[in-house]
Parts: structure tokens; C-alpha cells; sequence
């Protein structure tokens, strides 16, 4: 079963939790006068997830998808780190003002488990750098079987990482959640080291919206359950961005999954029309699949 995933979503409660009081503090504490930046996109380019989405005849994926969206979480990056040409070569597909959000290795994070880990994380630094301008923030996500007893050597790690490379992290386990006194541990050495705080909006794991941010920046993966209850969940997403906005929120990274992804676009573009209507954003609004301009398939 994916992570996350229910058999029955319709009995699940998506109300979104209270935003942290802490959360309000941070981003008061960062408000200024510079301009809100929002990046939305899905997990993944290629035709044979995203079914329906590209036009007929359409020979580079990567190309097309983004001219439709100004991002992409590069999940691709999990399973292999990139050689510096191979990112050269996504770079140069996209235009100015997209962004690439790298997953850290499997290697480092769940083989290695942040072991050792000194010489991989060059080699995974030295190559996305090369991504220049179109770098949005890498992210590690750690397996759910890793808990808060190897705290220490998650300091080391998030210590250690290179200076002025953005970075999130992500952890599954929930005793990262359901005790306070390690969540408020976690949350401090987040801040200390400027790393953004993951929020993780599926169905089985609801204790993931922890609703912290550590930086001034939402970094929010939202798993669709392929039910009609996702296009209300989104709405009520575009409701708590707005208020975190207002507050202070600088920056927005909002990657849309599902566990059948073909719907991925459908809803995206649900999101970003809501989001430019309430925000003042002027994302394009992706094509929803097939030709662009003709009859668009309906999300259910």
C-alpha cells in the first residue's frame, strides 16, 4: 500500500489543523515588503504516470511540462543521484523562472541513514548546483522506521550540510509527532538550522499537518486520495496560504500527488485557479491533458 493511502478516504477527516501559534510568531518575525513567490507542480514528468496530459506528438515530456508549471519535486533524484551532465540537461529544457526540487539519494537517507553520508552529499551538492537559477530547495525525507532515539545523528547531518544550499527535511515516524517535548527539540534545530519544516497533507497520516514551520517558506506535499473530497481539501489549502501569507509567508512550495498521479494535472490546475483568484497569483493554469484548447477530461 503507498504511504498514506486509505481504503475508505470518505471517512477520513480532512479538516485542516490550527496553525501552530509558534508558526504565526516565525512569520511575523520575517515579514517584509518583498514579493510572495509561489511554486506549484507534481511529483513527476513522465507520460507514462501522467497519462492524458501531453498532447499528442509531444516528444520531450520535461519540455511541455514546463511550460505548463514553473515547477517540479524531482523525485527522479531518489532513486540515482544525478551526474552534473544529466542536470545540465534538465536545466536547459526548462525556461527562466522554473524550479527544481531534488530529493536527497535513498542512499544517504534510508540505505546509509545518514551514515557516512559526507562524500554523497558532495557528490549530490556538486551536481544539482549545476541547476543554477532553476534550484528551488532540496528535500530529505527520511524512511518511517527512522525515530527520534537517532536524533543526534540527524543534528550531525543538518549541521554538517552545506551553507547556503536550501534545504527540508521531512520525517515519517510518528513519534516525531506525538510527543511534544521531541517535536519542540526537532522544531529548534530546524530553526537553528535553517531548514523548512515538511508538511504532509494524505489520508492515513494525518499527524504529519503538524502545521510548524521553521522557516518563513511552506513546503507542503499534498497526496490526493482520488476522491471528490480533494478539490475541497485544496480549496480549504488556498484559505490557510492566504492567512499565512498575510502574516508573513515569503515563499510557497506546493507539490500535488495522487495515488493514481494521471489526476495530478487535473487537480494542480484546480489549485492554481483557485489560488491566483484569492492570492492575487498569476500562475499559469496548466492544460488538464489531451489537446490544448479542446474538451478537457473531468477530474471524477
Amino acid at each position: 500500500m503507498k504511504f498514506g493511502q486509505v481504503e475508505n478516504p470518505g471517512e477520513i477527516d480532512f479538516t485542516l489543523p490550527p496553525t501552530a501559534a509558534e508558526t504565526l510568531a516565525l512569520l511575523k518575525a520575517h515579514k517584509n515588503d518583498e514579493p510572495f513567490e509561489a511554486y506549484v507542480g507534481c511529483a513527476k514528468w513522465n507520460k507514462a504516470d501522467l497519462k492524458g496530459f501531453y498532447p499528442r506528438g509531444t516528444k520531450d515530456e520535461l519540455s511541455y511540462y514546463a511550460n505548463q508549471f514553473n515547477s517540479i519535486e524531482l523525485n527522479a533524484t531518489f532513486y540515482n543521484s544525478p551526474s552534473k551532465e544529466q542536470v545540465a540537461t534538465w536545466r536547459d529544457k526548462t525556461a527562466e523562472g522554473f524550479k527544481f526540487f531534488p530529493k536527497i539519494p535513498q542512499s544517504i537517507s534510508h540505505y546509509g541513514r545518514l551514515l557516512n553520508s559526507d562524500e554523497k552529499v558532495k557528490a549530490f551538492v556538486d551536481a544539482t548546483v549545476n541547476f543554477e537559477d532553476r534550484l528551488g530547495m532540496a528535500f530529505l525525507q527520511m524512511h518511517d522506521n527512522y525515530q527520534p532515539k537517532d536524533f543526534d545523528r540527524l543534528q550531525s547531518f543538518l549541521e554538517g550540510f552545506p551553507k547556503g544550499y536550501p534545504l527540508a527535511l521531512e520525517v515519517r515516524n510518528t513519534a516525531w509527532f506525538t510527543d511534544d517535548e521531541i517535536q519542540q527539540k526537532l522544531v529548534a534545530l530546524l530553526e537553528k538550522t535553517d531548514t523548512t519544516n515538511v508538511l504532509v497533507d494524505t489520508a492515513g497520516r494525518r499527524d504529519m499537518l503538524h502545521m510548524r514551520l521553521t522557516t518563513p517558506v511552506a513546503f507542503v506535499r499534498y497526496v490526493g486520495a482520488n476522491h471528490p473530497s480533494d478539490y475541497d481539501r485544496l480549496l480549504d489549502w488556498v484559505e490557510r496560504i492566504k492567512a499565512w501569507k498575510k502574516a508573513g509567508l515569503q515563499k510557497l512550495y506546493f507539490f500535488i500527488h495522487q495515488n493514481v498521479e494521471v489526476e495530478s494535472p487535473l487537480l494542480a490546475a484546480h489549485f492554481i485557479e483557485a489560488l491566483n483568484k484569492a492570492l492575487g497569483t498569476t500562475l499559469k493554469i496548466p492544460n488538464k491533458g489531451g489537446k490544448e484548447g479542446g474538451n478537457q477530461p473531468s477530474l471524477f
